[in-house]
């Protein structure tokens, strides 16, 4: 099974978004200052519809 996390994560970067801090178990709160956007990404990001929704709360297209 593919881990989306890494890419999830690089697109986040390229977006403007920082990571702010460590959340409950394997979750992480990222922020972006040009939207005020604030995103939970969880760590273990199995799932290309889980990696999906978190770039749509970010406001950003799908990419996988």
């Amino acid at each position: 099974m593919a881990d989306f996390y890494r890419a999830l994560v690089k697109i986040l970067r390229a977006n403007g978004y920082t990571l702010i801090r460590s959340g409950r178990g394997s979750h992480e709160i990222w922020y972006c200052s040009a939207n005020g956007r604030h995103v939970t990404v969880p760590r273990s990001t199995k799932s290309r519809h889980t990696a999906n929704d978190v770039l749509k709360q970010a406001g950003l297209e799908k990419a996988f």
